[in-house]
């Protein structure tokens, strides 16, 4: 099983070039302290890993055509191709997909039947592998033998974590072929559930989805047209737009404690990221803007 660290070293931000702490330097004095509950203490910022490119080897496993092309070209044009490969992994038939497997009867292969396609939809890019996700700690919520099943494509994650390693070779689905096999590869991280939400964003790169999914948010925040990386760090450096979203978030959460689920699983997501090594800015800029945002709202609740 692939194992990787669930602890972030500490980021440099001047030596890396794509820090934002010192810029919006006017959002703290609404969040001078961490906030704390009885049972959870949260670190007062996301510290950020080194960067580090991607590995060469695995990207030249998952697509030896690519082996010279420079790797922002290939996240690029793999933005564009995001509606196929999400038609690809909707096109494999559910019955046939569990959510989990038993480590313990982990296969080293499944085959999936694929569903008939209309003859109008998007031509489906069908995924390369099978990632079988263990939590690196096991919980009470999660069982140590249960491993959360995602199917994914290999080069999704070749071009973007750079600390998994490579990828054993898969077969591509023939068209017009009524299943696919692919290989099944056991990876472990801190939060199977939080990588969960990280997967659909590899793809689409949607930062509103993503917030959504981590906070409730005013729906015309997120979903403003054209929201994306500039938004984030204009909001990042406005003390004012930060406590407007935390005093938000407080009244829809209702208690200290929905606030620090919250937290906790902008954590989880930190966490995964860490481990894969995945180093896009403007996701890190959008769990800066939901940690700050959560950080916020529990310091309001404890106060009332």
């Amino acid at each position: 099983m692939f194992q990787v660290a669930a602890h972030p070293t500490s980021f440099d931000s001047h030596k890396h070039g794509h820090g934002h702490r010192s810029s919006h330097s006017s959002s703290q004095h609404y969040h001078q302290q961490p906030a704390v509950s009885s049972s959870v203490q949260l670190p007062r910022t996301l510290a950020r890993p080194p960067f580090a490119d991607i590995s060469r080897e695995a990207l030249t496993a998952a697509s030896p055509e690519l082996a010279n092309v420079p790797s922002e070209y290939i996240r690029r044009r793999l933005r564009d191709t995001a509606p196929q490969m999400m038609a690809g992994i909707a096109s494999l038939a559910p019955s046939h997909l569990p959510s989990t497997l038993p480590r313990s009867h982990l296969p080293s292969s499944l085959s999936i039947p694929i569903r008939s396609q209309s003859s109008h939809s998007t031509q489906p890019s069908y995924p390369t592998h099978i990632l079988a996700i263990a939590p690196s700690k096991p919980s009470s919520s999660h069982s140590a033998d249960a491993l959360t099943i995602v199917p994914t494509h290999a080069l999704v994650l070749a071009s973007q974590c750079a600390l998994l390693p490579r990828f054993p070779a898969s077969s591509s689905a023939n068209p017009g072929s009524p299943q696919i096999q692919l290989p099944v590869i056991p990876v472990s991280l801190p939060s199977p559930a939080a990588f969960q939400l990280l997967h659909p964003f590899l793809y689409t790169h949607n930062l509103g989805a993503l917030l959504a999914s981590l906070l409730p948010m005013p729906q015309g925040f997120v979903q403003a047209p054209g929201f994306g990386g500039d938004h984030v760090k204009h909001v990042l450096g406005s003390g004012q737009k930060l406590h407007e979203l935390s005093v938000y978030l407080c009244q829809v959460s209702h208690s200290l404690s929905a606030l620090t689920s919250h937290a906790a699983h902008i954590k989880e997501l930190w966490q995964d990221c860490v481990a894969l090594g995945i180093y896009d800015v403007e996701l890190w800029d959008a769990m800066d803007l939901a940690w700050e945002v959560v950080l916020g709202a529990m310091n309001l609740a404890a106060r009332q």
